[in-house]
Order: C-alpha cells, then sequence, then structure tokens
C-alpha cells in the first residue's frame, strides 16, 4: 500500500472541518513536513484565517512520531482537543491506516485533588487539617463555589479546572487544588489510584499527540525534571507569546506574606529553636520591605543582603528539622508537612537564588495597590527575580534533539523573523556553524486583502504624547472617530489609567454609544457584550491587545492611544536593553521596539478576521508617522492602506457604518 500524499491528506483533512483549502495552508504543510522530515527547525508566520493548526496538524500526523503542541491560550487549547484533532484523526484515519490517540498535558494545580477535597486544607492556625466545606459560609460565594466543586468531583472525568463552567475564584480553586511541591505523591496518597493529574499524565505517555500549555513547556525545560513524555516534534503555536510565558515561570518572587505563610506552616513540626529562627528571619525581611521603593537594585543592599541570608540560612535549618520530626498529634501529618515544606523551599530557592547574584538576573522590588476581585492582592511590596534574558534557556533545552516548529500571524517584525529568532536564541537565519541550531522562516501570508479591506491611519496632527501628560486632543480624535464609526470600536490602551479615563471622559460626551471597560466584567461577558450590539465600544489593555476574535460589523474600528513601549521604569525591559547597549548593539530596537511592534501587530489583528471585514485601524500617536523607527513598526503590521488624512478616514468609517446598518436592516426585515 502506497503512503497517501500530503495533499491527499490535507484535503481529507480541510473538508472534515468543512472547510476550503488556502495556498497559505499548503505551503505551510509543506514546510512544516519539510522540517520534520530533516529534523531543522521552522518559524513559520501565518495570517488570520489560514486555517494554521491543520497546516502543522495534518504533516504532524501524517509523520507518525509523537508530537507535543504547545499554545498560549486555553481558547487554543481547547479548539485542538475539541474541534481540530477528532475532525483531523477521523479524517486521516482511512488514508493512514491508524487512529493517532491525542491528550491534554497541564500543570499539577490545573486539576482537581481529590486528597484536598476530601481530607480538607492544611490551616495555617490550626494544627492539621481543616474542612473548607464547613469553614465557608455555605451562603459566601467561596462557599457556593466549595460545594459546586464537590458535586463537580462527582461527575467530572477529567478534574481539570477549565472543565468546570461557570468557573471560579483563585481562592477557591486553591481549595482544592496543590502545586507539585505539595503533591504527596501518587504511591504514598490515598487517592492516588484516582488522581486526576495522575490519569492526564498517563493517557499523555500513551498518546501520539500531547497538547499542553507555555508554562508547562516552560517548566519541563527549566526544572529539569521532565513533566512532558518524550517526543520528536515540538510544535509551539502562538509562538509570539513563548518568551513572555518562559520569562514568567522562571521568575522568583517573595513577599512578606508569603514568608509569614511558611513560618506558621512550619512552626507547628519542628523544634522551637528552628522556628524561632525563621520568625526572627522573617520579622527582618518585612521591616525591609515595608521600607522598600520600586526600582532595580543593580547591587543588593547590604541590608537587604543579610537579611536574605537569614532567611535562606533559617529555612535551611527548617527543611532538615522538619525531616526529622514526627507529631503524631497533628491530623494526616504527612499532606500538612508536605505543604509546609513547599512553603519554606520556595521561600528558601529565592533568597538563596538572590543571594548567590548571577549577572544574568535581574533584581527588582515591586509595590502593589490593593486589589479586589476575582484577582484579590493585598497592598504591600514585593522583591522578585527573573532572568535578564531566556534566549540561552530556550537554545539549549528547546532546539536540540528534536524538530520545533514555531508559528502565529506575528514572527516577522520590520519585515524579517531575525529579531524573534534572536529572543528564541537562534542565530540569524542561514548562519552555519557547530551547535548552531539550524532554521529557517516562512511566511504564507493571509487569505485576506488587507489593502482593500483595511485603512491604516495615523493621526500626525496630535501632539506627540507625553509621559502621563494631558491628551485631550487624543480624546476629541477619539471622540469624532467613534462617532464616525457608530460605535464599533476597540479600544486598545498603553495602560489601564488612560483606558479608564478615556472611558469615563466618553461615558459623558457620547452616551449614545456605551462603553464597556476591561475589569467591570469578565472578560468573557465583555466580548460577548461587545459582539452582540455593534454601537457598543470595549476599551481595555494588555489582554485585549490578543485576546479578542470579533469578526463582522461589531469591530470596524480598532484603536491604539499611543505605541506601547515598555514603561520607562520597567526594570526588567530596561535591564535588557542596557545588557543588549553594553554589548555593542542598538538596545531600543532590541528591546522596546520589538516589543512595540509584536503588541500592534497583533492589535492590529483584531480588525479583520473574516473575509468580508471591513475597517480602520487607527494610532493616536505621531511618531508612527514622524519617527525613524517609524517605518521598523508600520513593516510589522498587515500591509493596510495608509493615510494620515483626518477627514478621509471620517468619510471611509462613515461608508463603511452605513453600509453595515444597511445589512443590518436587510437582515432584521427578512427576520420580521
Amino acid at each position: 500500500m502506497t503512503k497517501p500524499s500530503l495533499p491527499e491528506l490535507l484535503h481529507a483533512a480541510v473538508t472534515a472541518v468543512g472547510g476550503t483549502e488556502r495556498p497559505g495552508q499548503v505551503a505551510m504543510t509543506e514546510a512544516v513536513e519539510e522540517a520534520i522530515d530533516g529534523g531543522s527547525h521552522l518559524l513559520v508566520q501565518a495570517g488570520t484565517g489560514t486555517g494554521k493548526s491543520l497546516g502543522y496538524l495534518v504533516p504532524a500526523l501524517a509523520h507518525g512520531e509523537r508530537v507535543v503542541v504547545a499554545t498560549a491560550t486555553l481558547a487554543l487549547q481547547r479548539q485542538l482537543v475539541e474541534r481540530d484533532l477528532p475532525r483531523t484523526v477521523d479524517a486521516l484515519h482511512p488514508l493512514l491506516r491508524r487512529r493517532p490517540e491525542f491528550a491534554m498535558l497541564k500543570g499539577r494545580s490545573n486539576y482537581l485533588c481529590l486528597h484536598r477535597l476530601h481530607e480538607g486544607v492544611p490551616q495555617d492556625e490550626e494544627e492539621g487539617l481543616f474542612d473548607q466545606f464547613e469553614a465557608a459560609a455555605p451562603t459566601s460565594k467561596l462557599g457556593q463555589d466549595l460545594l459546586r466543586m464537590r458535586d463537580w468531583a462527582d461527575e467530572t472525568e477529567t478534574g481539570d479546572r477549565d472543565d468546570l463552567t461557570p468557573g471560579v475564584s483563585d481562592r477557591a480553586w486553591s481549595q482544592v487544588s496543590v502545586s507539585s511541591r505539595e503533591c504527596l505523591g501518587a504511591t504514598k496518597c490515598a487517592y492516588g489510584a484516582e488522581c486526576f493529574a495522575e490519569t492526564a499524565r498517563e493517557r499523555a505517555k500513551l498518546s501520539e499527540v500531547v497538547v499542553t500549555n507555555h508554562a508547562l513547556l516552560a517548566i519541563d525545560a527549566i526544572e529539569g525534571a521532565p513533566v512532558l513524555p518524550q517526543h520528536e516534534v515540538l510544535i509551539v503555536d502562538e509562538a509570539h507569546e513563548l518568551v513572555s510565558r518562559v520569562t514568567g515561570v522562571a521568575t522568583g518572587e517573595l513577599t512578606p506574606g508569603q514568608v509569614n505563610r511558611a513560618v506558621r506552616r512550619a512552626a507547628k513540626l519542628v523544634n522551637e529553636k528552628a522556628a524561632d529562627q525563621l520568625q526572627t528571619a522573617a520579622e527582618g525581611f518585612e521591616r525591609l520591605m515595608e521600607l522598600a521603593l520600586p526600582g532595580r537594585l543593580e547591587e543588593i543592599p547590604e541590608d537587604l543582603g543579610y537579611a536574605l541570608m537569614a532567611l535562606r540560612d533559617a529555612c535551611r535549618t527548617v527543611i532538615s528539622a522538619i525531616g526529622t520530626t514526627r507529631d503524631k498529634s497533628v491530623q494526616d501529618e504527612d499532606a500538612v508537612r508536605k505543604q509546609a515544606l513547599a512553603s519554606v523551599e520556595s521561600v528558601h530557592d529565592v533568597a538563596e537564588r538572590i543571594t548567590n547574584g548571577s549577572e544574568w538576573d535581574v533584581v527588582w522590588y515591586e509595590r502593589h495597590e490593593p486589589r479586589g476581585g476575582a484577582a484579590y492582592r493585598p497592598s504591600g511590596a514585593s522583591l522578585r527575580v527573573a532572568p535578564m534574558s531566556v534566549s540561552g534557556l530556550l537554545r539549549e533545552k528547546l532546539f536540540t534533539d528534536r524538530s520545533v516548529v514555531l508559528t502565529s500571524a506575528t514572527l516577522k517584525l520590520g519585515g524579517d523573523f531575525n529579531g524573534v529568532g534572536a529572543s528564541l536564541g537562534l542565530a540569524p537565519e542561514g548562519t552555519e556553524g557547530e551547535d548552531v541550531p539550524q532554521w529557517k522562516g516562512v511566511d504564507v501570508g493571509s487569505p485576506f486583502d488587507y489593502r482593500k479591506q483595511g485603512i491604516l491611519y495615523v493621526a500626525k496632527h496630535l501632539a506627540r504624547p507625553a509621559r502621563d501628560g494631558d491628551r485631550g486632543d487624543m480624546l476629541d480624535e477619539l471622540t469624532e472617530l467613534i462617532q464616525a464609526a457608530g460605535g464599533r470600536t476597540l479600544g486598545l490602551f498603553s495602560s489601564m489609567r488612560a483606558a479608564q479615563l478615556a472611558a469615563e471622559e466618553l461615558r459623558s460626551r457620547i452616551p449614545e454609544y456605551p462603553i464597556l471597560l476591561q475589569g467591570e466584567e469578565t472578560l468573557g461577558e465583555l466580548i460577548k457584550n461587545f459582539a452582540a450590539d455593534p454601537r457598543t465600544c470595549l476599551f481595555g489593555t494588555l489582554s485585549l491587545w490578543q485576546g479578542v476574535d470579533v469578526p463582522g460589523p461589531s469591530c470596524q474600528l480598532v484603536v491604539m492611544d499611543k505605541i506601547p513601549f515598555p514603561r520607562p521604569d520597567d526594570p526588567l525591559m530596561s535591564a535588557r536593553q542596557k545588557a543588549v547597549e553594553e554589548a555593542g548593539g542598538n538596545g531600543f530596537m532590541a528591546v522596546a521596539a520589538t516589543h512595540a511592534a509584536l503588541l500592534m501587530a497583533q492589535g492590529a489583528g483584531r480588525l479583520v478576521r473574516a473575509s468580508g471585514d471591513r475597517g480602520v485601524v487607527a494610532v493616536l500617536d505621531q511618531r508612527l508617522a514622524t519617527a525613524r523607527y517609524g517605518s521598523y513598526l508600520k513593516a510589522s503590521l498587515p500591509d493596510f492602506w495608509f493615510t494620515t488624512d483626518r477627514n478621509q478616514v471620517r468619510k471611509s468609517l462613515a461608508a463603511i457604518d452605513a453600509k453595515a446598518r444597511q445589512t443590518e436592516a436587510a437582515g432584521q426585515a427578512e427576520s420580521g
């Protein structure tokens, strides 16, 4: 029997999902097949609407070796496991003469822990465990969530937090989940045989395709203890997010609250001397943190150095002491001990990392304002440490022993792939040499005709935005644009404060256009309401730049208030910029401009989501048209028709609005 050809397989898969083959998708499958067969690496830019997931799934499944697909968002993980993979496997089964198995795998804290659920949560103040169901008032939101999760535990097959709808707060979930450090281990746990996390791991070991997230991929690379099963091919979707996700996993944090929690958890399990030593070290650290001013610490101040050494040494003493004492009066001692150890070890590790002082780490103080709601966080300061760069780590851990395909709608910045390649630890494309991973970049284009479907407008007449300066002229411009568009506006702001100010001001100026603001509802609700009413506008910051998929007439104007450079006081970005300059490079272009280009490309990508979409991306920052780096940023955006003519853009928006209203009226007449 001859092996089926790639075009045959792609045709079968596309037909099964009810789509049509596109030239970009065909080019992508061929490039992915070539990389996998040749054991090399590929960066592939595939615009919205290309059919990217089939573009990599078909050649990966045809290859027949184990594949890990890592993606950044839950939405795409779900789409792959619930829609794309089942249909593709069904379609390819008769041609391949085998049915590839697939599974989803996440970090342990994403799964319900049956031990926590049934035996209770280690309580900091009490001895042993307490029943969180009894402790939470049944009428409280927390109590209701806990009861709902107890019922859900009996019916769920996965125990995966994302399968629980509606979702619950982080606080509620923390009562029924454990980190990998807190886990007793399947062999020691009374519920090991039924454990959801263990079941997911076993399923992954038996599957040909394992779908995971960037965070777990990072943990797998950094911690050295493999979480993912052995695999020959790694596909990273939404690859523009990878560096920031890996940086997040590699970042350590110390707060007084976290240190005090470790003290309380360990106190009952160790002798008085060890407990006192840790208590004293914690008090010294807390006193210092009360005076901490936000910003980078290029040198560790002497008093902080002493406080961290005292913490590190006290943690070591406690860790040894926990190992040698047993206390029969503590109920379910193993779980209590494991949680205490996890708390103390995480404090020890960060204190030791900062004390050892690597030149590759950046250390800074951060102050938090108190926040309510789902992401509750008390006020106070934290001490943080992050790697200056994760490129070396990625080069060493990702690009050896397997073929890697990285894909996204935005990988080509300023006209080539080398900027993103460098952040991933790759030498410029075509560089030869031993131990130099070989890769190539391919842009398979987009099925959309950007020049006909969209306009890029730069408000060149506005004053140059100053940091925290008054932007009355920008608000005037925004008001007029929204009126011309008839609502239908996604406002992307460089800070939450700017989004709030704009929402407040425009709600009073143009009350006929409802304005939704990020933070006032869950993101899912906001996007649903925005899509439902074309007159509505949605304002927000970072997660909206890349998380909104609203095709059709509800989103015909995407506004960026200014070029989203990192804040000048961002400790990590400014440290990275300085490091590039010290090595003789252009720090601003390598770090700040690359960061802005990626976000702007993502933001502009919100406009055209389907072949019938029309609209305007308006950048209310003259620097895109006047500054030297403007052409680099523009080259990173879709190839829209470009103008700085404010009258022209208002006319175009009004025409697009009129056509959309016509279509809406015709639709209502038909349904009436």
